[in-house]
């Protein structure tokens, strides 16, 4: 038997409407604040992700697949999406009609790590990149979007852990800081941190291996060496981020995984108990400088995404249905070759209509048809045999008030929909759902 990779796994039927539900609402909350969709391919040239010799974030340095096609150019899997929305950027000229570009995605990346609750190495990551504006408060909005996006799905405890990594003047100076700070402990530094305290001291500060040492705790703070047009910047975010009513937590650690961030830095916390430490559900920052590292111009911006299953599992955690029971308008029981070839034309009729329609094409027996409707969750079930046939009759039942009638075949369609309309009217369609 030939298995799925490890490290992916396959969305089975009764799981896809969740899927569907969590995209609806993704696409919801992006129109309230403005976001176009945009589709990028899911395998870029390599140097997209390969840029800097001196990023030694884990996942451009050990996670990304890389490989030749058939003409010897490196290809990646994208690891994430803001790189490949940056080239997309800078390729298609968006920044020409629109000084300020607001996008969103969604889709598939690939990252080669240890599988876990949640993680895997094909997944699924929305994001929201806004283009052209360095205003502290177009920061502030997208931490608000992600903000929005949890509660839509029904989480409520939610904290923005925050920090600001300032200029590159301000980075510069702490940089030098940390390297004294870190240097005097070089021989008790993991072989990561060895590597990283040479190319980028910073990414120290996210060290899962280091970062119960006591060195580690007594590393200079950041907000230290900010100097005053970053502080300023900063406060500003703050603000905007208290006039929402958002809770925030200053977080002096946090430097988040990619090295092109500058500015602001946050990520976004549910209080979901399973997650137990581990409860960063959404992550983003400001970044100023890649899409001129691509070939455009100098543009500003700033991002955010989410892992889509982690969102997912918080929602099934926390005991948040998104997908209500599916169900079809109309289970056929059509009783003898005759019925069933009448039952596929008045299914057609329905299906042009808008109303899903499900039949059994196994001759099974009576009762297992019965259980079959059940199953589909049928609203109707529509039941005939050649006697009722000969004078194109059928019983219609409304399983969810029992009522039972005989109608004619011609006006199934027409029934279906007037009471549906009618529950509709007072809220108790399943249709709604």
């Amino acid at each position: 038997m030939i298995t799925k990779p490890k490290g992916t796994y396959d969305v089975l039927p009764l799981e896809v409407r969740e899927w569907q539900k969590l995209e609806e609402t993704i696409r919801k909350i992006c129109k309230l604040y403005n976001y176009k969709e945009i589709r990028t391919p899911i395998f870029e040239s390599s140097e997209v992700f390969h840029r800097d010799q001196n990023d030694t974030s884990d996942m451009v340095t050990k996670e990304t697949y890389d490989f030749k096609d058939r003409s010897d150019r490196g290809i990646t899997l994208r690891p994430e999406g803001t790189a490949g929305v940056a080239r997309a950027f800078v390729e298609n000229k968006l920044y020409v009609d629109n000084p300020v570009t607001k996008l969103f995605y969604m889709g598939p990346m690939f990252r080669y790590e240890r599988p876990q609750k949640g993680r895997n190495r094909q997944f699924n990551q929305f994001g929201v990149e806004a283009l052209g504006s360095d205003s502290p408060y177009i920061d502030a909005e997208v931490i608000a979007l992600g903000a929005s996006l949890i509660r839509a799905l029904g989480l409520k405890d939610i904290t923005v852990k925050i920090n600001s990594l300032g200029d590159e003047e301000s980075r510069s100076k702490y940089k030098d800081v940390l390297v004294e700070h870190f240097g005097k402990y070089k021989d008790c530094l993991c072989e990561d941190c060895k590597n990283r305290l040479i190319k980028n001291p910073l990414r120290i500060l996210d060290c899962k291996v280091d970062r119960d040492q006591e060195f580690f705790k007594t590393a200079p703070k950041i907000n230290e060496y900010l100097n005053e047009e970053s502080k300023t910047r900063f406060n500003k975010v703050l603000e905007a981020l208290d006039s929402m009513d958002l809770k925030y937590v200053i977080d002096d650690n946090l430097v988040r995984g990619l090295d092109y961030y500058c500015h602001t830095v946050f990520e976004l916390e549910v209080n979901v108990a399973e997650f137990g430490a581990q409860n960063v559900i959404g992550a983003g920052g400001r970044y100023n400088k890649l899409i001129s590292d691509l070939g455009g111009p100098l543009t500003p911006g700033v991002g955010m995404a989410f892992g889509m299953e982690r969102l997912l599992l918080a929602t099934s955690f926390s005991g948040k249905n998104l997908a209500k029971e599916e169900y079809i308008h109309a289970y056929f029981i059509a009783l003898g070759e005759k019925a069933q070839a009448e039952a596929v034309k008045v299914m057609n009729a329905c299906r042009i209509g808008g109303l899903s329609c499900e039949m059994d094409y196994l001759n099974g027996s009576l009762k297992s048809q019965f259980k079959k409707a059940d199953k589909n969750n049928a609203r109707f079930t529509i039941i005939f045999g050649e006697n009722e046939l000969a004078e194109m009759k059928c019983n219609i039942k409304d399983n969810q008030t029992d009522e039972q009638e005989t109608i004619s075949l011609l006006e199934v369609y027409t029934y279906i929909l007037t009471k549906l309309n009618k529950a509709s009217a007072c809220n108790t369609c399943p249709s709604k759902n």
